[in-house]
């Protein structure tokens, strides 16, 4: 039975990708021509760089490493493999990336071309090689152009052929075999095999929302060998169909190069971020590399893998001067990240924009948190309990809510999309059910219970990702802005889009600027962009009608 998929009205949310933000891996270079390579051409592969370090080495094809990995001159509009981007998300200070895939390559041709026998030579004790063949697998066995077609399944059968493109006599082995061989002698050099089944292709089912999955069973029986010699895999065909569907069909279409719509398996930067996403999430989940290793994980459906702390071991924020009016904020890392990994939040950078011997400025977001456990961890009471008539509550979830409800990976923090009254049953870890509500319930009950307490309340949709604020892209939380919007004006509060303030705001800084205020690849600021972002937050306080909070304002802020 296929996995539940992701609603579609989740699309804007799992874009957990990079763009021109991250730095390519540094890699010395080794040349060679090999005349009977199925693309005829000379190819320049990277050594390690640092060969005191261990490798995690790839092998594959062009959706691992396309042409001279350049993206044929185009930029992040021209075509990518994985095994580029995924550099970005390891620390090269502690392990080398070595992606020696070709393009055009099967798991048969890799090896009699002569590119495993030149690759095998870096392969050391304590290093890690990630295989991903099959695209190229289905091709003929025996023609005059390409001759690199493996026969089907994962026995023993073989088969002599005259091979039209090189004149030899050649045995041709199953896929299974190819990669058993590889294993078997990866694992003889003293490293750690891992395989990966081929890369989700774009093509769609009749209804436009589920993606088809690999055919000519490539994806299972890389499942099955990975099986048998049990070794690590990672199943890019089915992470990826789940996280195209959760996109849906138009936000897909922006992975792709868009001067070759007709492309189907060729990403652009954006899809090539995305599958070595998936690709970490693979090594995460069966533990493949250390720890200290990655600089962002990943879950499957693209969230980030931070351990979630436990709310009941952060404390309750209480307001300095009880007497004041107090500025409450509640919400997720982007507002309070305590300094984690070297990222803050804009609520910890606020409170110098305001007269604090007026008002009180009490931050008590916690991260890993989404507008459902917010509620359902108790957090919300707490802080219910200290608001009183006359104070604020700035209101900001989303980067969380996307998580799919029943999928242990997603920590049990998906709301249900939406505003509406639906609500669907979840597991906890201990066993018990809850009803998990939508997006917008959650939101009206904290504006509920706050107003019924005398207290105002303000709405802010999510900041953006780092990868999401340029002209070119799709504004960031499209629908979590809408839900927030629409919750706020039914209930009688105010509303800033905060997305798009911050979107404006970094377009006017330019690139260069806006890359220094992140902590990690995607997700959180370091102290720049949270006071950036903070100053944002005031710009939209100043601008709700009647400028409510202007009297408690630093006048530099004015």
């Amino acid at each position: 039975m296929r996995a539940m998929t992701a609603p579609p009205l989740l699309a804007r949310r799992a874009l957990a990708a990079l763009l021109l933000a991250l730095p390519l891996a540094p890699a010395l270079a080794q040349e060679f021509t090999a005349t009977t390579d199925p693309a005829r051409a000379q190819v320049t592969l990277p050594e390690p760089a640092k060969p005191g370090l261990p490798s995690l080495i790839l092998i594959g094809d062009s959706t691992v490493r396309n042409g001279r990995d350049d993206g044929q001159g185009k930029g992040a509009e021209g075509q990518w493999g994985w095994g580029n981007p995924i550099a970005a998300y390891l620390d090269l200070n502690k392990i080398n990336v070595v992606n020696r895939a070709v393009g055009g390559l099967s798991s048969r041709t890799y090896r009699t071309s002569g590119h495993w026998e030149r690759t095998k030579p870096f392969i050391k004790r304590g290093d890690w090689v990630v295989m991903q063949f099959g695209h190229n697998d289905a091709s003929p066995v025996n023609d005059n152009s390409r001759a690199r077609g493996v026969l089907r399944g994962t026995g023993p059968e073989q088969q002599e052929i005259d091979n039209l493109l090189t004149g030899k006599r050649e045995t041709v082995f199953t896929y299974g075999a190819y990669l058993r061989g590889y294993i078997a002698e990866i694992r003889a050099a003293g490293a750690t095999p891992v395989v990966a089944s081929p890369v989700i292709r774009k093509r769609w089912e009749a209804d436009g929302v589920t993606v088809t999955r690999a055919g000519g069973n490539f994806a299972a029986w890389a499942a099955e060998v990975a099986r048998q010699e049990n070794v690590a895999f990672i199943d890019l065909n089915e992470w990826g169909a789940l996280r195209y569907e959760a996109l849906g069909k138009a936000t897909v279409e922006t992975l792709f190069p868009a001067d070759t719509p007709q492309e189907t398996v060729h990403t652009n930067w954006l899809g090539a971020a995305v599958n070595a996403q998936l690709v970490i999430a693979g090594l995460i989940q069966n533990k493949v590399l250390p720890d200290d290793v990655y600089k962002q994980r990943f879950l499957p459906d693209g969230s980030d893998d931070r351990p979630v702390v436990d709310a009941r071991k952060v404390r309750v924020e209480a307001p300095r001067d009880p007497r004041l009016p107090s500025l409450v904020l509640i919400g997720d890392s982007t507002v309070r990240s305590g300094g984690q990994n070297g990222a803050y939040g804009w609520g910890e950078r606020l409170a110098p924009f305001f007269d604090t011997q007026r008002i009180n400025v009490v931050n008590n977001a916690i991260g890993g948190r989404s507008s459902r456990t917010f509620f359902t961890e108790g957090r919300w009471a707490a802080v219910l309990e200290q608001l009183k008539a006359g104070d604020w509550l700035l209101i900001q979830f989303g980067h969380n809510d996307g998580a799919r409800i029943g999928d242990p990976a997603g920590k049990n923090r998906g709301s249900v999309p939406g505003t509406g009254p639906e609500a669907v049953e979840d597991t906890r870890p201990d066993g018990t059910k809850e009803m998990v509500q939508s997006f917008g319930w959650y939101l009206a009950r904290y504006i509920d219970d706050a107003k019924a307490r005398g207290a105002q309340v303000v709405v802010l949709s999510p900041i953006p990702h780092k990868d999401r604020w340029k002209p070119e892209q799709p504004r960031d939380f499209e629908n979590y802005a809408a839900w927030g919007r629409q919750v706020a004006q039914a209930r009688g509060a105010q509303f800033i889009d905060l997305t798009m303030l911050i979107t404006d705001a970094y377009r006017a800084a330019g690139a260069e600027r806006v890359d220094g205020f992140f902590s990690d690849a995607r997700t959180h600021t370091n102290d720049a962009g949270a006071v950036f972002n903070a100053a944002q937050v005031v710009e939209g306080l100043k601008r709700l009608p009647g400028r409510p909070l202007q009297a408690f304002l630093r006048p530099v802020s004015q």
